[in-house]
């Protein structure tokens, strides 16, 4: 999600001393593990009243006629033009998109839209429409089109962006298993940010985010079938997340205090990557980020980290829920592109008020942590069905509170309750993802 832009104070620093601030601020180094939790605490979690909605909408992307064919990184970005990524392009000028939103792609050349943070519920809508419908006809003017499923129903992951990144994680996944590259190149997420919210209500917004996860994965799982094969999975992409490394993608529990485990977590979080000017990304097997603040890396191999070090450490953590100063919800597969408003805008109710959050985390209660069940039998297991119906009702009835039009309520709450009434898939013993 694009960063909250806050208009400059009467007597801000003109924007070249704001950039020195904070090239200095990137540049220090961090000398103690309570310095760096310190930090991690206040630049994780803004508090303030909740006025902004964000989206981050992935899709894979497809040959128009002929799906299962490989996506030629050229012809992507041939299609994508002046808004190409530096990534696949690096002299592009990576132009906005109309409406405003960043156009980025995943390490397989899925296409990310991510809007400006807005005020509304409608407002985003219209903004995230509106560069949707832009993108959609940017690539099928190039014979190519956006994908309806959160994981590659027909192609086996493949790497198509040969950053650095990209190449360590490949590295670090592969002996791991086929979750880390499945993750990377085959699926796509919808990400919900919303704001942290006050102070003394964030414990309860933390908890309550998190506890109506595995319902609504289990309501809105939509990556069955990946090259080819029945997964037997209800969401094969959240599956792929958690065959990763489990320190970096399991969920919090309640906390009375999130900020501070929050930072404790990120701490003691084994480094993935290692950014260097030269040479490949790798980090040292095993080295946390509190191990690198006390100079327990190999001698002579890493310099002491700065904040932008920390910053960037930060990024490699793939939970359900991550805090980027708001709250970025990443447990949601992504929709067919005309369905994708539906588990937003049911999010977003039921944490609206803090007394819809309190009913949900009451409700979700008995399915609390569920998130491989929720993965593997979605709506097939009764429990999590039962309290999916729970929180649907209860997210549709808060939406009449919302000011979007009528009839945009109506087909969200109608495309709810269709997921609703699907018939259960049968779930069958292995995993294909």
């Amino acid at each position: 999600m694009t960063a909250v832009r806050v208009p400059p104070h009467p007597t801000s620093p003109a924007p070249d001393g704001r950039r020195q601030a904070a090239a200095d601020v990137a540049a220090r180094v961090v000398s103690s593990r309570a310095e760096g939790e310190a930090y991690v605490a206040s630049v994780c979690f803004k508090h303030g009243p909740p006025r902004l909605t964000g989206v981050e909408i992935e899709y894979l992307v497809h040959d128009a006629a002929d799906p299962a064919l490989p996506l030629d990184p050229g012809r992507l970005a041939t299609a994508l033009g002046p808004h190409t990524p530096r990534t696949l392009r690096p002299d592009s000028p990576h132009l906005p998109l109309p409406a405003g939103s960043v156009l980025t792609l995943e390490p397989g050349g899925q296409v990310e839209i991510s809007t400006a943070p807005q005020p509304s519920l409608r407002e985003l809508a219209n903004a995230a429409g509106a560069d949707l419908a832009y993108v959609t006809d940017l690539l099928a003017m190039a014979g190519l089109r956006l994908g309806s499923h959160a994981i590659d129903p027909f192609r086996r992951p493949a790497r198509l962006l040969a950053t650095e990144r990209y190449a360590a994680m490949e590295r670090r996944f592969t002996p791991i298993g086929p979750g880390g590259l499945t993750m990377m190149c085959s699926t796509a997420a919808l990400q919900v940010c919303v704001d942290a919210g006050e102070r003394s209500g964030l414990a309860t917004r933390w908890a309550a985010v998190h506890a109506v996860g595995p319902a609504l994965l289990a309501l809105f799982a939509n990556s069955a079938r990946h090259a080819g094969t029945d997964t037997g999975l209800a969401s094969a992409r959240w599956q792929a997340v958690m065959d990763t490394e489990h320190a970096r993608t399991y969920a919090a529990g309640p906390e009375p205090d999130p900020a501070a485990a929050w930072a404790r977590r990120a701490l003691d979080t084994p480094l993935m990557v290692v950014r260097r000017d030269e040479g490949p990304w790798d980090a040292p097997d095993g080295l946390t980020f509190a191990d690198w603040i006390e100079g327990s890396g190999p001698a002579g191999v890493l310099d002491p980290p700065t904040t932008a070090d920390l910053d960037y450490h930060l990024t490699t953590l793939f939970t359900p829920v991550r805090p980027h100063g708001y709250l970025e919800v990443r447990y949601l597969d992504a929709q067919p592109p005309g369905a994708w408003l539906h588990p937003v805008a049911l999010l977003t109710a039921l944490i609206d008020r803090p007394s819809t959050a309190d009913k949900a985390l009451e409700l979700c209660e008995p399915v609390a942590g569920r998130w491989a069940d929720a993965a593997r039998l979605g709506l097939a297991d009764p429990e999590l069905a039962r309290v999916a119906r729970a929180v649907a009702d209860l997210g549709c009835a808060e939406l009449t509170r919302a000011d979007l039009p009528a009839d945009t309520i109506a087909d969200i709450a109608c495309g709810v309750q269709r997921r609703l009434r699907q018939p259960a898939r049968p779930h069958r013993k292995g995993r294909g993802a």
